[in-house]
């Protein structure tokens, strides 16, 4: 690639993963001397893309088929009907998908950007890649042989010099004279102010922080409700909250010792010579290193293939040289997977870190540990019964690998942890719509198959629903026990007195065969056929994305086939005319 050419990589992430990507592209530009910038779509002025000669787009999938929030605005320009065909011939492109196929809108994003792109002109260098969660190999399964393809196109339109080259950092750290008393803008209060300008935030106040399972339930979940008061914060059922979790105290501390870093230590971050990323604007300057740590790097994730093609670059002996060659190569993917992926395993737990802070590698820290990224939670509660108040049903992530330490979830652990009884808890938060829409018809009925903390989203549903005087909501909820995990049991039993819900449960463990949802919704066949076909309900599926969505609708399926005397493809028909009009609608996790 000549020098008068810049290869741009232009991304679309939500949780990071095509972030980490796209620098993995950049890191890859860099060691073949060709210049690179990398940025996010919506940080990039779109306009500017008829001028550019070489652009690879990586973008995630959300939702049902939804851009990610940093690429929206990209999107909306993209599909403007004005934009004359044939604006971007002299554009060479290659867009890469991140998905999972156990969704049905499978790499929507990347397939619909890489046929508009061809609509406007552009010159596509290798078809589509797809890379797929499910793969063998997880996403490098796709990833490596495309880029493989990508970069003998590429350098064969622009040939670089010979060899490669070693990678400087983003970043360089510039720290500060000791000094005997911090800034007043160092405080707590005005770190979260800080946050809540930089990402439209709202800095609530925690009221409570309940248990909701039995003591005595192998599970911690958690009903917890903030106040919004004065933050003009409005939100629909089906919205979800976005929270940015921060590290555990013992992880930070244990970061620290790794490194021989003081946690209290000053720094101003500079970027390096020729760098296009500007420092992150969340960061407060100067910054200490515990601000850093706690809030911005998520030190607690299981590493990426990124950061031991990083550490590479550092390896002090042979064998550590060629273990880290092995990780970071396609053909040791199965043994990266079955030592970190498998087990869990956090990079603060690897062998590797321990030996960094001789190396004089601080400056690599944004380079090996990705930005610590928000989490959604589905707002369990309406403004119309709880005004100024935000809920969420959490459940704490806690499980055992084959490490010693049991695993926690970064988020939910950190949420679990605070508590409001013990003294004022801040949080900032924000919210955003999400991907469940109920109907705004009175007459209108809703059926809800929601089991566990998939709920949340329908407890609002049902209370914003029962407040505008909207009958005929319909809840299939399931659990472990009746006893155990029976989440808002009272309040569903108060509405069923009332005539606003009609309730279907099913208490897997509480009887010798396994009773789920499915079961429940087989069983109310023909009044699921009479309210849908007759009365023209809504459904919806909220809940883990394992074999509970697929189940329903097959059961959904054999009930339109059992009471409407029609056929099983027909079925599948009826259903998919469902989801194009919206009246089908499901919303699932890992």
């Amino acid at each position: 690639m000549a020098s008068s050419h810049t290869l741009l990589v232009l991304y679309g992430s939500q949780t990071g993963t095509a972030q980490d990507t796209a620098e993995r592209i950049g890191r890859q530009a860099q060691r073949r001397h060709v210049r690179v910038r990398v940025v996010a779509l919506d940080s990039y002025t779109v306009a500017n893309l008829i001028s550019e000669a070489l652009v690879v787009f990586v973008c995630a999938t959300t939702g049902q088929g939804d851009p990610p929030d940093n690429m929206k605005n990209f999107w909306r320009f993209l599909f403007r009907k004005s934009l004359p065909v044939g604006s971007l011939c002299r554009l060479d492109f290659a867009v890469l998908g991140l998905g999972d196929s156990s969704y049905p809108k499978f790499n929507f994003v990347a397939k619909k950007l890489h046929k508009r792109l061809l609509q406007l002109g552009a010159t596509a260098l290798l078809p589509v890649g797809l890379a797929d969660d499910q793969h063998d190999f997880g996403p490098d399964g796709v990833i490596d042989p495309w880029l493989t393809a990508f970069w003998e196109k590429a350098l064969a339109l622009f040939p670089p010099p010979a060899g490669l080259q070693p990678l400087p950092p983003r970043y360089v750290f510039h720290f500060m004279d000791d000094v005997t008393e911090k800034p007043a803008d160092w405080s707590q209060d005005n770190e979260h102010e800080r946050e809540s300008r930089l990402e439209h935030s709202f800095v609530a106040h925690m009221v409570s922080n309940q248990r909701v399972t039995h003591p005595d339930h192998f599970q911690d979940v958690r009903l917890i409700e903030f106040d919004i008061t004065g933050s003009n914060i409005d939100f629909s059922a089906g919205d979800v909250v976005m929270i940015r979790p921060k590290n555990a105290p013992d992880d930070v501390e244990q970061l620290c010792n790794l490194l021989r870093l003081d946690p209290e230590r000053q720094f101003n971050l500079r970027p390096t010579d020729g760098a296009a990323a500007p420092v992150p604007a969340r960061l407060p300057r100067p910054c200490t290193i515990r601000q850093l740590v706690e809030s911005f790097l998520d030190i607690a994730s299981v590493p990426r293939r990124s950061f031991f093609e990083l550490l590479m670059s550092f390896a002090t002996n042979e064998l550590e040289a060629e273990k880290l060659a092995e990780f970071s190569s396609a053909q040791g993917q199965e043994e990266l997977y079955s030592y970190c992926n498998r087990p869990r395993r956090t990079a603060l737990e690897g062998v590797w870190l321990c030996r960094l802070w001789w190396l004089g590698i601080v400056d690599y820290l944004l380079d090996l540990f990705p930005e610590i990224q928000p989490r959604s939670f589905s707002i369990a509660s309406s403004l119309l019964a709880h005004p100024n108040r935000i809920q969420i049903l959490l459940a704490v992530v806690r499980y055992k690998t084959r490490l010693q330490k049991p695993r926690k979830g970064l988020c939910s652990t950190w949420l679990a942890s605070l508590d409001p009884t013990q003294g004022q808890v801040s949080v900032p938060l924000w919210v955003k719509k999400g991907g469940l829409r109920f109907p705004s018809g009175t007459d209108t009925p809703v059926i809800m198959v929601g089991p566990g903390t998939g709920v949340a989203p329908f407890r609002a549903a049902i209370q914003e629903r029962t407040a505008q005087h909207r009958n005929g909501n319909v809840l299939f909820f399931g659990c472990r026990s009746e006893s155990g995990d029976f989440y808002f049991c009272s309040e569903w039993e108060e509405r069923q007195r009332a005539g606003q819900l009609t309730l279907f449960t099913a208490f897997s463990r509480d009887q010798e065969e396994k009773v789920y949802v499915q079961h429940r919704v087989s069983e109310q066949a023909g009044l699921l056929w009479e309210l849908i076909s007759k009365r023209n309900a809504h459904f919806y599926i909220a809940g883990n994305a394992k074999q509970m969505p697929t189940a329903v609708c097959d059961a959904l399926k054999r009930a339109f086939q059992s009471e409407g005397g029609i056929s099983e493809d027909q079925a599948a028909e009826m259903l998919m005319t469902m989801e194009k009009a919206g009246r089908f609608q499901s919303e699932t996790w890992c």
